[in-house]
């Protein structure tokens, strides 16, 4: 801990400049005493940090003076990594500054952590945009060390899953790629015999890494047959329009719940005052039942067939909470 605080107070020093003890120690959570004897470390060691007294006063280094040393630990350094993934920096258009930093920061890490932080950049992608009608996980990925194991080790994985679209659950040998988080929702992508594939974790009702190297296809790496996947997934029309009215208290967080749903139509106010009209377009009629969730302050406007479902649900809800009073 005590060289992590080391480290800390140089590169605070190094980005801002002179400090007040008492500001180092409130951003480390230390006593001003604990700073103080840390400067005479650091002192000791060779850096070139000194006090100014007074009350314009403070600790600081000499002009020019410099680190190479990152700070980072081993698991700090991958973490930065798997952030750093995903398409997020290409659609802003940063994606060739994001590969710069990313060089200069893998040449500024210690040598023994390189390697691990490569392996991170490869095997982890995180994807913040949710998919169009997709709900959040089912239940928390509790299993996610086997996955990371299996990943890490380029094992083969054997998991017992529960399909989506029936519910029954299936057994599959995976030469898996890496994990994707997807709006929160964690995949494994992997091939299934020689086929690229895509399971939610938390469908996962079993799952082991066995002691069997991995056999990926030569050439793909994750974010490949990553992209592959997501495409068959994101190319699918959405055919059911939705009309919704909405109120404009919520409007800002209806829609930035529902933009991946928007029908690229833009929003109109209704002709009564307080309402909005939003055109949105799911790719079924049950993922369209997630409007309820916002009650009196969204009304469907149609088609009449989900309004009668969003009826029916809100009448059976309605008796189950005054059936008891």
């Amino acid at each position: 801990m005590k060289s992590d605080r080391l480290l800390s107070i140089m590169l605070l020093l190094q980005t801002r400049g002179q400090l007040p003890a008492s500001e180092l120690a409130d951003r480390l959570e230390v006593s001003v005493r604990t700073i103080m004897r840390d400067v005479e470390a650091l002192s000791a060691a060779g850096v070139p940090v000194y006090t100014v007294r007074g009350p314009q006063g403070g600790i600081a280094l000499l002009p020019g003076f410099r680190t190479d040393v990152t700070g980072l630990t081993a698991d700090e350094a991958r973490a930065l990594f798997v952030l750093l993934s995903g398409p997020a920096h290409a659609d802003l258009g940063l994606a060739p500054a994001l590969g710069s930093a990313l060089r200069k920061v893998m040449a500024a890490l210690p040598a023994p952590y390189r390697p691990d932080a490569d392996l991170a950049s490869r095997r982890v992608l995180i994807d913040p945009v949710r998919w169009r009608g997709t709900p959040g996980p089912e239940h928390p990925a509790t299993g996610l060390a086997v996955f990371q194991q299996a990943v890490f080790a380029d094992r083969r994985l054997r998991l017992r899953y529960r399909r989506g679209h029936d519910n029954r659950e299936q057994g599959y040998t995976l030469d898996p790629y890496g994990l994707v988080n997807k709006a929160g929702v964690w995949y494994v992508v992997a091939d299934h015999d020689g086929e690229p594939k895509l399971f939610r974790i938390d469908r996962a009702v079993s799952a082991a890494v066995l002691d069997q190297p991995v056999r990926r296809r030569d050439g793909l790496e994750l974010a490949e047959v990553w992209d592959t996947l997501r495409r068959r997934i994101d190319d699918i029309p959405a055919p059911v329009a939705v009309t919704v009215r909405v109120r404009d208290e919520i409007l800002a967080k209806f829609l930035r719940i529902h933009q991946p749903d928007l029908d690229g139509a833009p929003v109109e106010p209704e002709h009564e005052p307080g309402w909005t009209r939003v055109e949105l377009r799911f790719r079924a009629l049950p993922a369209a039942e997630a409007l309820l969730a916002f009650g009196p302050d969204a009304e469907v406007l149609a088609p009449d067939d989900l309004r009668r479902t969003l009826a029916r649900k809100a009448a059976e809800t309605a008796v189950l909470y005054t059936s008891r009073a």
